[in-house]
């Protein structure tokens, strides 16, 4: 199946995925231990980076873990393959560790509470300035829309909207600085630039696939 062009497709978004979820935690993990150790500005980002990651991430595993199970077929259906556990497993972090409105009106408190961890949060994005156009644009888009908030309540009615859009230039600023071109490629390409469907598997032509799949595949793991 991997050499059928739709399934190429699939994994490929799979994988672009987890690349930037993983690139993201790892970030995060950094900006705890530095901040632990008394830097002010990673504590800045570690306040608002984590909230709108977890938003994201909670939000993105079980859809994630449904469309690879998928890929396996009956074989990722049945117990022993593990996948039916992460399937299970992958809604709890936003249900025991609070829900997305919990996640989502947190990085409006943050934003509202500490203006510096907005600007810490922005710093660490616009180390990406320059490397691609289609992250640039929705650099420049968020911070006009973050200008024109006002109303309270309309804020939190739009507050998983905003939120995911602070997830998704966070991911793409760290895949185009530290990630494999092709992924950032793929990913500025369907989530930033919107060329892609609903679901996983669209995304667009020109994406190179083979390269992505290929940092995924059972030759790249073991030489991890």
């Amino acid at each position: 199946l991997v050499d059928q062009p739709l399934m190429r497709n699939v994994l490929a978004d799979l994988a672009v995925e987890a690349e930037a979820a993983t690139l993201a935690a790892l970030r995060l993990a950094g900006a705890v231990d530095r901040a632990t150790r008394g830097d002010a500005e990673e504590e800045q980002l570690r306040r608002l980076g984590l909230a709108v990651t977890k938003y994201w991430v909670c939000k993105r595993a079980p859809a994630h873990a449904a469309e690879a199970l998928e890929c396996l077929g009956g074989n990722g259906y049945v117990e022993d393959s593990g996948l039916p556990r992460l399937y299970r497993e992958s809604p709890l972090p936003s249900i025991w560790e609070g829900s997305g409105n919990v996640a989502a009106l947190d990085v409006l408190r943050a934003m509202a509470r500490q203006p510096q961890a907005v600007e810490a949060f922005f710093a660490e994005v616009e180390l990406g300035a320059g490397a691609d156009r289609r992250l640039d644009a929705a650099v420049a888009g968020l911070r006009k829309d973050l200008a024109g908030l006002g109303d309270p309540d309309a804020a939190a009615y739009g507050a998983r909207r905003l939120v995911e859009r602070l997830a998704l230039v966070l991911q793409g600023s760290l895949l185009v600085r530290h990630g494999n071109p092709a992924v950032a490629d793929a990913f500025c390409a369907s989530r930033l630039d919107g060329d892609r469907g609903l679901a996983f598997g669209t995304l667009p032509a020109g994406v190179d696939t083979a390269a992505i799949i290929a940092r995924s595949g059972p030759d790249a793991v073991s030489a991890a």
